[in-house]
C-alpha cells in the first residue's frame, strides 16, 4: 500500500492582485474564480484532500475578506488555516510570512491561480530520497513554452537554469507547473519582511544540483492567469474523468 501525503503540509499562496482578470473577475480574487459553478480554489483543496494532506495554509492578499467569508460558509475536506499578507510581499515574502504555520518538512507550495493533477505522494518519495535536494519543482512539458518561460535541466534530472519569458523560444519544452516541495532548510533560508519572488530572487540562486525536477505531462496542468487560460480551465475541468484519490489508489 502507497502511503498519502498524511505529513505534509501545504501552502497556497493566494494574494495576487489578479490584474490580468481585472476585466473577467472584477474585484473577486483568483482562488475564488469561478470554475463550473465553483470557485477555483475548492478544486486545489479537493486535489490536495485526495493526495492526503491534512492541512493547507492559505496565504491572502488581495480580496482576504471575500475568501474569508467563502471559507467559513463552507465545509472543506481538510483542514485549512489563513494568514493575511499586510502588504504584496511578493511570493518569498509570502511563505516567510507564513513559515511559523508550517510544521512539515518538506512543504507543499501551490500557486493560487495553477492546477496540475499529479501523484503527490511519488513527488515526495522521490524528493525525499534525492541527495542534497532543497526544492523539487513540478514541470510541465508543453508545445511552446513563450508564455511561460522555460525549465532547463541537466542529465541527471536536477535544474540546471530557468529561461525567462522573453528569452524562451517557441520550441517544446518544460515549464514551472507552479507546484513545488520545499524542505525546511530553504523555508528557514528565506528572509522575513522584505518583498520578494521565489522565482527571481531564490531558486536560480540554489547552489548547483540543489533544486530537482518531477516532470508531468502537459495534459495535467492548468492555469487561470488570464482570460485565455482561464476560459480553457473551465472547459478542462468540465470534461476530465475524476482521477481516484491516492486512497483509492492504494
Amino acid at each position: 500500500m502507497r502511503s498519502a501525503c498524511t505529513d505534509v503540509d501545504a501552502l497556497i499562496l493566494a494574494g495576487g492582485l489578479g490584474s490580468r482578470l481585472a476585466g473577467v473577475l472584477g474585484d473577486i480574487p483568483k482562488v475564488l474564480a469561478p470554475v463550473e459553478g465553483r470557485p477555483f480554489l475548492e478544486y486545489q483543496l479537493e486535489y490536495l484532500a485526495g493526495e492526503g494532506v491534512r492541512k493547507v495554509v492559505l496565504s491572502l492578499g488581495h480580496g482576504a475578506e471575500m475568501v474569508l467569508a467563502h471559507l467559513a460558509r463552507t465545509k472543506l475536506p481538510l483542514r485549512v488555516e489563513t494568514v493575511v499578507e499586510p502588504r504584496p510581499l511578493g511570493t518569498a515574502g509570502a511563505i516567510a510570512f507564513a513559515r511559523s504555520s508550517l510544521g512539515s518538512d518538506p512543504v507543499a507550495l501551490l500557486n493560487g491561480d495553477t492546477w496540475i493533477d499529479l501523484d503527490l505522494a511519488v513527488m515526495l518519495a522521490e524528493h525525499r530520497a534525492s541527495q542534497g535536494a532543497l526544492a523539487t519543482i513540478a514541470c510541465v512539458l508543453v508545445d511552446d513554452t513563450r508564455r511561460y518561460g522555460a525549465v532547463e535541466l541537466r542529465a541527471d534530472g536536477r535544474v540546471a537554469r530557468f529561461v525567462e519569458k522573453g528569452e524562451s523560444s517557441s520550441a517544446r519544452g518544460l515549464v514551472n507547473g507552479g507546484l513545488y516541495l520545499l524542505s525546511s532548510r530553504l523555508l528557514d533560508s528565506i528572509a522575513a519582511g522584505s518583498s520578494s519572488s521565489l522565482e527571481r530572487d531564490v531558486l536560480p540562486h540554489l547552489p548547483a544540483g540543489t533544486l530537482r525536477a518531477f516532470v508531468v505531462r502537459a495534459a495535467n496542468f492548468l492555469d487561470i492567469g488570464t482570460p485565455e487560460s482561464y476560459a480553457r480551465a473551465a472547459r478542462h475541468l468540465a470534461a476530465r474523468n475524476r482521477r481516484p484519490t491516492a486512497a483509492e489508489r492504494s
